[in-house]
């Protein structure tokens, strides 16, 4: 048996452990060649390591090892390439699934690291990069609805608004007197999510914080029209709050920490 590889310099010479060449010898997906007629110990050759490329390979693509030893006996190209287009079709959504991962981590990350990091003054004006969102639709409010109801509401239909929570949401107001008016009732609800079709512009804004439950924005809309009228400031609209801490990162709702932007004409000096 002196031309033959034992598992073991079999295992060395392909880069597969014993253990898996035994395990895929119990069922039937690679074999050795021969058996030691004395003891019965596995044997291989170097001839072999054409066929176990074939179960490498496929393996490495995640298809079962049931389906590689049915197309083991059954192998032509045809019903490889019918596999290979299942696979190809497969990974397509987990790569979909897993960009869509990376967006949501990206988004969360970004707005909890400029929430910890926060050292501007409560007022300012900011230049602020281009940010993609969604903009769900108008919100309908009867007499005693806070935001709650027509959060609910579009809750509903995420599916159909194509709206995935797991995003930061924030509010939208169509200008400063609507935030004025009723700081609690968004216009709208914004998602900060890259493939949104809607963009807050790069620009100077005006920028404002305030910790708190959502809605709970205290006297700081009428301050920051004061503050833009004390210094010529024109706010051209449209208003955007974003939560940078939320329910996300901190159990705590006094804690979380809410950032306001509306674009100004004045550029920083």
């Amino acid at each position: 048996m002196a031309e033959y590889l034992t598992i073991q310099e079999f295992s060395k010479l392909s880069g597969i452990e014993a253990s898996t060449l035994r395990y895929w010898d119990e069922i039937g997906l690679f074999t050795p060649l021969t058996r030691n007629p004395e003891n019965q110990y596995r044997c291989y050759s170097t001839v072999q390591l054409l066929a176990l490329n074939f179960v490498t390979t496929l393996s490495e693509l995640e298809i079962p090892l049931k389906t590689i030893a049915a197309l083991r006996e059954e192998r032509n190209p045809d019903h490889l390439l019918d596999l290979l287009e299942k696979q190809e079709k497969q990974m397509d959504m987990e790569m979909r699934n897993l960009r869509l991962r990376y967006s949501i981590i990206h988004a969360r990350r970004e707005l909890i690291n400029i929430g910890v990091k926060k050292n501007t003054p409560e007022i300012s004006i900011v230049q602020k990069d281009e940010m993609s969102m969604f903009l769900w639709p108008q919100n309908e409010y009867n007499d005693d609805d806070t935001f709650l109801e027509p959060l609910a509401a579009h809750v509903a239909i995420l599916d159909e608004a194509y709206i995935n929570l797991s995003f930061p949401v924030g509010g939208y107001y169509d200008n400063i007197e609507s935030l004025i008016e009723s700081p609690a009732r968004p216009d709208r609800f914004i998602s900060i999510d890259p493939v949104g079709t809607h963009k807050q512009k790069a620009g100077d804004y005006l920028i404002g914080y305030v910790r708190g439950y959502y809605g709970e924005l205290g006297d700081l809309p009428e301050r920051m029209a004061e503050y833009a009228t004390e210094n010529s400031i024109h706010v051209t609209g449209p208003a955007y709050i974003i939560y940078l801490l939320d329910e996300f990162s901190t159990k705590d709702p006094e804690l979380y920490l809410a950032q306001i932007s509306i674009a100004t004409k004045k550029s920083r000096h």
